[in-house]
């Protein structure tokens, strides 16, 4: 199993929280561990001499994607993408291909549904600093073990609204995933994808996906999931969710187990400019999203939410209840920020 890297940890807020659903997290601890424990008795169906076609093949990925992520000039970083995708198709060709992890292979995303049903392989190609796309493919859980494989096309590219539109695997918005959960409503299931975009050289997008299979077995991404009906001043439905800011920031937006929803970290401009994205950091507050009725319903302040005692955990916001900006504050944020982008790992897979 493959989980994000940088992963956020809850224990600040779960010790802030006291009304988490015990019977949640343990349902959930259940699941993880039951598709845990089915990946690894399906891996005993790889036969000895397949196992070792996969493990020299999984050295070669090893290496290409170190050149992929890490090789200065372009065309090389283009020549080990093509080698990798290769390499990757005759690795998976293999038969029950789908159980071998490929933990080895850094800096590509491996996610498993968390049904086991299929998993997510997405990587980044940079080709300059402004100028990157993801690329990606679906494979699916076989009974025989034959290779069941659907590429994704990013073509993020051709589109200035790409928040308001339902997506194919042939215009796919490209992201390199972090997270998956599963939902249901009306016995269908629904896999939200919590991605990473590296966008440009100023500012890093993270995305939240809602995927789901047609009649035909087809992946659809997008929908008018995620609504704004209960703000104070209502926007829009959007088919997915985006959050653009500063390079190299550390911007939550996962989904927290404990609280039983999404939390996005609420974004202030450094500069008093927050038309311009790549000037965006955390103020201390989050935003959330509750699925509710096949939809994610947005909560504007999630800690304004009164608790089973009555209290209300509070955040470190920049702004105060009048909504001046504290500038000591927002100074020794952006400090800190450029202290983590001086000291930054080679590769970054959840900023």
């Amino acid at each position: 199993m493959t989980y994000p890297y940088n992963v956020f940890p809850v224990s600040a807020i779960s010790k802030q929280v006291t009304f988490a659903k015990t019977s949640k997290v343990k349902k959930s601890i259940i699941l993880l561990l039951f598709s845990f424990l089915l990946v690894n008795a399906g891996a005993q169906k790889i036969n000895p001499g397949d196992l070792k076609i996969l493990r020299a093949k999984e050295d070669s990925l090893k290496k290409l994607s170190y050149h992929l992520n890490t090789d200065s000039l372009p065309q090389e970083r283009m020549l080990a993408d093509s080698a990798f995708t290769k390499t990757l198709i005759r690795a998976l060709q293999i038969r029950h291909s789908f159980y071998f992890p490929f933990d080895s292979v850094l800096g590509v995303s491996k996610l498993y549904a968390p049904d086991t049903s299929f998993r997510l392989i997405t990587w980044n190609l940079s080709f300059n600093d402004y100028y990157s796309r993801q690329r990606g493919a679906i494979q699916f859980r076989t009974t025989d073990g034959s290779l069941k494989l659907i590429p994704l096309r990013d073509a993020s590219e051709f589109t200035n609204k790409p928040e308001d539109s339902v997506r194919t695997r042939g215009n796919w918005i490209g992201a390199m995933y972090y997270n998956m959960i599963k939902t249901q409503h009306r016995g269908k299931n629904y896999y939200t994808l919590f991605g990473f975009d590296n966008n440009n050289a100023q500012s890093s997008i993270k995305w939240i996906e809602v995927m789901y299979f047609n009649e035909k077995n087809e992946p659809v991404f997008g929908g008018p999931f995620f609504s704004y009906e209960n703000d104070s001043l209502p926007k829009p439905v959007r088919y997915r969710f985006a959050l653009e800011f500063k390079k190299n920031t550390r911007v939550l937006v996962n989904y927290i187990e404990e609280l039983g929803m999404i939390l996005v970290d609420h974004l202030v401009s450094e500069s008093d400019q927050p038309e311009l994205p790549w000037t965006l950091v955390p103020d201390g507050d989050q935003e959330g999203f509750k699925w509710e009725n096949g939809k994610w319903v947005h909560i504007d302040k999630v800690f304004t939410l009164k608790l089973e005692d009555g209290q209300a955990p509070v955040g470190d916001p920049l702004l105060d209840v009048k909504g001046n900006r504290n500038e000591l504050k927002l100074q020794d944020k952006s400090d800190k920020n450029k202290t983590r982008e001086n000291n930054r790992p080679p590769l970054n897979y959840d900023n």
